[in-house]
């Protein structure tokens, strides 16, 4: 979407039309569209050198901090969505340089937050913004919970918002420079290592296992090989998967097959009463001699 820095204010207010607006929401759209007016100024006067802030990307991305954060995965219709973290996303935007993003909480009333995301490259006035409302409540245990102390709404607005603010970045930067961007994060995850790999499974396994209670059978059944055979390719996706758990954007059953490790359970106390029956029989018999 090209804009004309005129037209920004008309735009941050059409973001969020109501019949009626705070005073605060109004000036916070002013203020905002002043300092993007500056900033593009300054942005036709110091244009990025595309060739350098590409440099600058790979060049991050060979940071194994980063590479480790780069990518998110989760489960939907059966099939796993993968793409740019937001860490990634925002290294991506402050290396391509002359990018203005962040997120904005418009109003809040009734329970709920109006926020809008935003991401605009200040050099090509190409914006993308995504308006949304958060409600606040959080649900757990199949319980709904107001939310009432005002760091709580914070936390619950910034990691909303944090998916939104990727997304409008992802928007402006040419998908080309993601794409490499991605790759280079791969490539240095699978190199650099000054462990052996079959360690390096053995400690995502107990991870796993005393973080999650996931068993290393529904492990080999998520990747589809015995964990011998993991690759670095497979420890990049496991490692995905691990940080979409802590990071609370999956759940473990919709990652992996409980039942898996049910039946792996119930066979070994199976055979460990049967072993417990076949070792009290020769017992009895020698007391009766």
């Amino acid at each position: 979407m090209n804009l004309q820095p005129a037209d920004m204010m008309q735009q941050l207010q059409a973001a969020n039309s109501t019949q009626s607006k705070p005073v605060t929401a109004e000036a916070m759209m002013t203020r905002q569209a002043q300092e993007v007016q500056a900033a593009m100024i300054v942005a036709k006067r110091f244009p990025r050198d595309e060739l350098e802030a590409y440099g600058r990307i790979i060049k991050a991305c060979n940071r194994k901090t980063l590479a480790e954060n780069a990518m998110y995965e989760y489960p939907r219709g059966g099939q796993k969505v993968t793409g740019p973290s937001i860490r990634l996303a925002e290294v991506l935007a402050q290396s391509w340089g002359n990018i203005d993003f962040g997120i904005m909480e418009l109003e809040q009333k009734n329970g709920e937050s109006s926020v809008m995301a935003y991401a605009w490259d200040l050099e090509t006035n190409t914006r993308q913004t995504k308006v949304f409302t958060v409600k606040h409540e959080r649900k757990a245990r199949n319980s709904i919970n107001k939310l009432d102390d005002p760091r709580d709404i914070y936390e619950m607005v910034a990691n909303q918002g944090a998916r939104r603010v990727r997304a409008c970045i992802l928007g402006v930067i040419p998908g080309d420079i993601v794409d490499a961007a991605v790759e280079q994060c791969k490539v240095t995850m699978m190199s650099g290592h000054t462990e052996p790999l079959e360690d390096r499974i053995r400690k995502m396994l107990t991870l796993f296992d005393k973080d999650f209670q996931v068993s290393k059978e529904m492990l080999e059944k998520y990747v589809g090989c015995k964990a011998d055979a993991f690759s670095e390719q497979d420890m990049v996706r496991l490692r995905n998967v691990y940080k979409s758990l802590k990071d609370g954007m999956g759940k473990r059953e919709e990652f992996f097959d409980i039942r898996v490790s049910q039946d792996v359970g119930s066979k070994a106390e199976e055979q460990f009463k049967q072993q417990q029956q076949g070792g009290v029989k020769p017992d009895a018999g020698a007391e009766q001699q």
